[in-house]
């Protein structure tokens, strides 16, 4: 024999012996598979109901949890909502002060330019609040048209041509908070 066929030989030996171990194991399996299922079920079925239990009390407790969670940021919202109001409210107090004493001094029948710079300090004060609170007035009279900030309530025949399609004057002046309409201003739109 050639060198090349006793390596070849030598290396087809040990291909057979795994094949003969594995069907001796695939034999030995059926029978010890056997033995450890008839012992195996008695206690799986004892781990499975208390692994049941287990995740029951845990789907049980984390449903109470959850719950509990939803209720408590739906209070914390309605909180919010009614400190947020609540501090509106509070920081509006002084103006309606001011409003009371300058009505106490006309009654008296005061100084009427002294009662009009009284007034003007009022309204000076009650635009700087808004202004804070983020509330900007819309200009309008002047400017083109535009449906998402203005209610045209009539038209007018335009002075000139370049006043069509402008507003031509405002009867009530529009608010935005936030970069939001808060209320459309209210214009006469040229011709």
């Amino acid at each position: 024999m050639s060198k090349k066929n006793k390596d070849n030989k030598k290396a087809e030996k040990p291909q057979e012996q795994p094949q003969v171990e594995q069907q001796l194991d695939n034999e030995q399996t059926p029978q010890s598979e056997a033995a450890q299922s008839e012992a195996a079920p008695e206690v799986t079925v004892e781990q499975l109901q208390q692994q049941l239990e287990a995740q029951q009390k845990e789907y049980l407790l984390l449903m109470a949890e959850f719950d509990n969670f939803r209720r408590r940021t739906l209070k914390e919202k309605q909180d919010l909502i009614k400190t947020a109001s609540e501090k509106a409210m509070v920081d509006l107090l002084p103006v309606v002060d001011d409003f009371e004493r300058a009505l106490e001094a006309m009654s008296k029948g005061g100084d009427v330019e002294a009662l009009a710079e009284g007034v003007q300090l009022i309204y000076s004060k009650m635009v700087k609040y808004l202004e804070q609170q983020g509330v900007k007035p819309i200009e309008s009279t002047g400017k083109d048209f535009d449906a998402d900030l203005f209610e045209a309530i009539t038209t007018f025949p335009a002075p000139d041509e370049t006043m069509r399609g402008k507003v031509v004057d405002t009867t009530t002046k529009g608010y935005m908070i936030n970069d939001k309409v808060l209320r459309h201003a209210k214009v006469v739109v040229g011709q």
